[in-house]
């Protein structure tokens, strides 16, 4: 029985094995040195030294493992950024990315240069590429394309091993060196900056004439930025408004904005009062007798992707939505946002009005613990199909794929963002996205452990895997000490998102943990996901190009 579970090729030998290595390698990812830890990333490293013992399992379990694996991981993932990257280059993304881009291309250039100048097979050094900027979705992409040209796959695997250690620690080394020798006291925005385009709640007293006896869409259409009212004070009376409500001299409205528009919306309607209506521990329910304010769930299906102003609640039942959380985000609840399964929506009204609304948008929690699968497997069989159409480029005689890693990011982020729109359910809680990363990524990183272990500490003892090492590091530090320099002295960027740019242009979880605990706010965290997938996803088909021209 021993040897049938653990040395006889079979599914289930395969599935012990990988297990095994996938559990100790989770354990080991939890230990942290000097404040670092390797996280997942550690089966990798647990799966070569299996592999260095001699244990193996069939190739073509391996084969299969190590894909669905990666299939898996950059679809999650893909599902998991898409908004957040659709809507980041909408709020002003696009000079973070270009910085990314920036430290992808001079990292390229780099490998190129190094390939010809210490005579380093391409594929070798396209291996050494993508340990040092910690990027596995890019090695199994270069796998890919090195299958398509009918050259062994197991070099790029062999030379990320042996770069990836230094590649993680190497953006640390870069983001310490610039805060410690070119950071400025101009450089380190102000904490209070972070929230600016989140949603701020406000008491506005009616003073301005030109506001006198107009309703509120005149109002919001003088005013040109987005605000909802949710409330409104007059002869100590509340009144739940409208568009059509007529506001007076000297009422009072409760007003929801951006942070950034507040001041707008005060200079045109009336002075603001001293009232903080944005602490976490408001009892809303205790401003009034006669409105409750309530949170709502949207579990209904049909709901999903519906425009807000096309259920019209406020018509039909007489109540207003101030607000929506959305992954932990609020935003305003302006009439042409589209409304997603999982989405917390504030509901202030009658209480009878407000009860049938949550009978309308649902709110049956225990719905959304239901794994919406179908969007799973159709998104994976998408991604597949996507990644598998060859696309001409000039100049390169062999057609380019998109390959397991490409495509179903690029149709997970699609998916992710536009198919609430198609009335597709994508919602999953982070937990469940969170899971499935960590099954994919543990079951791709186990498996190509194993297989590029036999060789790997011989390797990484010999000179060609110390100049590996030492080439890695350059294209780690290089380009991230440049690009960050320039980010802040010439795009202005602030240090905290410079950081986070960094980390993700360098797909470096690990390095955001440190730039986190040394940069206060969310600046790091918040550039970190705006950078992140296109950074991705340039650097999977960059992977390949480069072989594909070079080779």
């Amino acid at each position: 029985m021993f040897e049938s579970l653990f040395v006889t090729h079979s599914a289930l030998q395969a599935i012990v094995i990988i297990s095994i290595v996938c559990a100790v390698g989770l354990m080991l990812g939890k230990v942290h040195l000097w404040g670092i830890s390797l996280g997942v990333t550690f089966v990798f490293f647990a799966g070569i030294v299996a592999g260095h013992f001699g244990v193996t399992i069939d190739p073509q379990m391996l084969l299969f493992a190590e894909t669905f694996g990666l299939a898996l991981f950059v679809y999650s993932l893909g599902l998991q950024v898409g908004p957040g990257f659709m809507s980041a280059f909408r709020a002003g993304g696009v000079r973070l990315n270009m910085l990314g881009l920036a430290v992808i291309a001079l990292g390229t250039v780099m490998a190129v240069a190094f390939a010809y100048l210490f005579d380093i097979p391409m594929p070798d050094m396209v291996g050494v590429l993508c340990g040092a900027t910690t990027n596995t979705p890019a090695l199994g992409a270069s796998q890919q394309t090195l299958a398509q040209m009918g050259l062994p796959t197991a070099a790029p695997a062999l030379s990320c091993a042996v770069t990836y250690p230094l590649g993680v620690l190497g953006v640390i080394i870069a983001i310490l060196l610039i805060n410690r020798l070119w950071v400025r006291p101009g450089d380190v925005a102000a904490p209070s900056r972070q929230h600016e385009n989140k949603t701020f709640i406000a008491t506005l007293r009616v003073q301005n004439p030109g506001v006198f006896d107009r309703d509120l869409h005149t109002v919001a259409e003088l005013t040109n930025v987005p605000f909802v009212v949710s409330r409104l004070w007059r002869d100590g009376q509340v009144i739940l408004p409208s568009n059509d409500t007529v506001i007076r001299e000297g009422d009072r409205v409760l007003v929801v904005t951006s942070r950034k528009d507040i001041d707008t919306v005060e200079a045109m309607i009336g002075r603001r009062e001293s009232i903080d209506w944005n602490r976490d521990n408001v009892d809303w329910n205790a401003i009034d007798s006669q409105l409750v304010s309530r949170r709502i769930i949207i579990t209904r299906p049909e709901i999903n992707g519906k425009r807000l102003g096309s259920l019209r609640l406020r018509n039909s039942y007489g109540i207003n939505i101030s607000r929506i959380y959305r992954s932990g985000m609020a935003l305003l609840a302006t009439p042409d946002l589209r409304l997603q399964m999982g989405d917390c929506v504030v509901v202030v009204g009658g209480k009878p009005a407000v009860e049938k609304v949550e009978k309308v948008l649902g709110n049956a929690e225990r719905e959304l613990n239901e794994p919406n699968l179908t969007a799973i497997y159709i998104g994976l069989v998408l991604g597949l199909v996507v990644g598998a159409v060859p696309l001409s480029l000039p100049g390169i005689t062999v057609p380019v794929k998109l390959g397991l890693a490409g495509g179903p990011i690029i149709v997970g982020m699609l998916i992710g963002t536009y198919g609430p729109r198609l009335h597709l359910v994508t919602y999953t809680t982070q937990s469940a996205n969170l899971m499935l990363r960590a099954f994919g990524l543990s079951l791709y990183l186990a498996c190509l452990g194993l297989g590029s272990g036999g060789e790997f500490f011989e390797t990484a003892v010999s000179g060609q895997g110390a100049l590996w090492v030492v080439l890695g590091f350059l294209i780690t530090l290089v380009p991230t000490v440049v690009v960050g320099v320039a980010a802040m002295r010439w795009a202005k960027v602030d240090f905290g998102s410079t950081c986070g740019m960094l980390c993700g242009s360098m797909a470096n979880p690990m390095a955001l943990n440190y730039a986190n605990d040394t940069v206060e706010g969310e600046y790091a965290s918040v550039a970190y996901a705006t950078v992140y997938p296109l950074s991705m996803f340039v650097r999977v088909i960059v992977a390949q190009l480069v072989l594909m021209v070079f080779l």
